[in-house]
């Protein structure tokens, strides 16, 4: 502000500077011409026109050197000396000259003259002088300074004052925000920072900053729930290893009954073992670090393993896929996808199960588990692939109710996703859509031309 003001000061002294010279030129101009005018018609010669009245007064004077520099002329005071030097004269005898005289004698102010070459009676070159005196000039230019002097200082005080006033109310709201953003924690679910009156900036960033918090207390619900679950589910095979342990150590027992507390163990073990990697996947997927290598594969090839694998002897898993249907997928993720799909089907349904895989509508394939079980409860289908989540409440049964969420997972890691409804005719319908990236490029490509 100080710059502004000392920028705008300067600019209007120069102004107004700049402004009074030019008036003072367009005086003294007019009445040299004036002068000119009446020592042409004046009969009397020089003497009349220098002390006619329309140049009497004491700012303005007058006065007529020849070619030599001799006062031919001149107002009161000013016929003993020159105002101009040798050299201005002789500039001044060509053509009209404008300059600024200090304070020298015969003048005790600073003076403004025009010198316009004349030509008197006789064919004498000489030249006339008008001036006027510039202390005026010095005493407006003087008060001007004086009031910006004045003035400018105070209205940086009343700027800087209003400027302050402005910006402590304009950051009043994000102080009251910075305040409740530092109270907030772990154990403040809830809080959200208070929002300003006027829906600007301000608001909007209070707004934006509300919608952050929520998604953070979203991720860390659904992250405590999501170790307390993992707790749980672990908790239960390490409670099963202890006691069968326990148990084999507690006395000497035949060597059958130890081979069959260690069949128990390994079958906690493999439970264990499972769950660890079905955590490792869910958690590499949050960080985007589950590996797909897509390829293209044939469909009846990767449904054959996954059923070699489940069902080995084919009496309950029936395969339809038109022929030489591909896909564009990761063969090694859809077989884990598939095979966690078949083996909730197999768990949970008398049935037999089919695998059908068709062409999707939308680009890409399809691969449905179809079953003829019980189905889903409805209240159980929007939560089916959140971690966890078991259509048995009681958590009975082996599964740590993860499989589903791993198979959204794969999904979507190649650009799909996994739905699941229940079936008209009974059971359940759980399938994935893994799309043709091929088809997504062409199509974003023909939408950037």
């Amino acid at each position: 502000m100080l710059i502004v003001l000392g920028v705008a000061g300067i600019l209007v002294y120069d102004r107004v500077r700049s402004q009074l010279d030019s008036k003072i030129d367009l005086d003294v101009s007019a009445q040299a011409t004036q002068l000119l005018a009446l020592i042409e018609r004046s009969p009397t010669g020089l003497a009349q026109a220098v002390s006619t009245p329309l140049v009497r007064g004491h700012e303005t004077f007058v006065q007529v050197l020849d070619s030599h520099g001799r006062v031919l002329a001149a107002t009161p005071g000013l016929k003993k000396v020159a105002l101009l030097d040798h050299d201005r004269l002789r500039v001044a005898l060509t053509r009209t000259v404008r300059f600024t005289r200090g304070k020298k004698a015969p003048l005790p102010e600073g003076s403004r003259l025009v010198s316009t070459p004349i030509r008197l009676p006789g064919a004498q070159n000489a030249v006339l002088i008008v001036g006027t005196s510039l202390d005026q000039r010095s005493s407006s230019l003087s008060s001007l300074a004086l009031i910006l002097g004045i003035v400018g200082p105070l209205a940086l005080v009343v700027a800087s004052f209003a400027g302050y006033r402005l910006t402590a109310a304009t950051l009043r709201p994000v102080e009251l925000m910075r305040r409740q953003a530092a109270a907030v924690t772990s154990l403040t679910p809830g809080v959200r920072l208070p929002l300003p009156a006027a829906h600007d900036e301000i608001y909007e960033l209070g707004r934006t900053l509300n919608e952050m918090l929520g998604r953070l207390e979203e991720s860390f619900a659904h992250e405590q729930t999501f170790i307390a679950n993992a707790s749980h589910e672990l908790r239960t095979p390490l409670a099963n290893l202890k006691a069968e342990l326990d148990l084999a150590v507690r006395r000497p027992r035949p060597a059958d009954e130890l081979v069959a507390a260690l069949h128990s163990v390994q079958v906690e073990v493999d439970r264990l073992s499972a769950l660890a990697d079905d955590l490792l996947t869910l958690a590499r997927a949050e960080d985007g670090s589950v590996p797909i290598e897509p390829v293209e594969c044939d469909v009846a090839e990767v449904l054959g393993a996954v059923r070699a694998r489940i069902d080995a002897s084919g009496s309950r898993v029936t395969i339809s896929v038109p022929d030489g249907l591909r896909m564009f997928a990761d063969p090694r993720r859809i077989e884990q996808a598939v095979g966690n799909l078949l083996d909730n089907a197999l768990r949970y349904s008398d049935s037999d199960v089919s695998l059908v895989a068709k062409p999707s509508p939308s680009g890409g394939v399809e691969i449905h588990v179809e079953d003829a079980g019980p189905g889903f409860p409805a209240s159980f289908l929007p939560e089916a692939f959140e971690r966890f989540t078991r259509a048995d409440p009681g958590r009975a049964g082996r599964g740590a109710g993860l499989g589903l969420s791993i198979v959204k997972t794969l999904a979507r890691g190649h650009g799909g996703d996994a739905y699941a409804v229940n079936r008209e005719s009974g059971g359940a319908d759980v399938w994935i859509f893994v799309p043709d990236p091929r088809e997504r490029s062409e199509a974003s490509s023909s939408t950037r031309r």
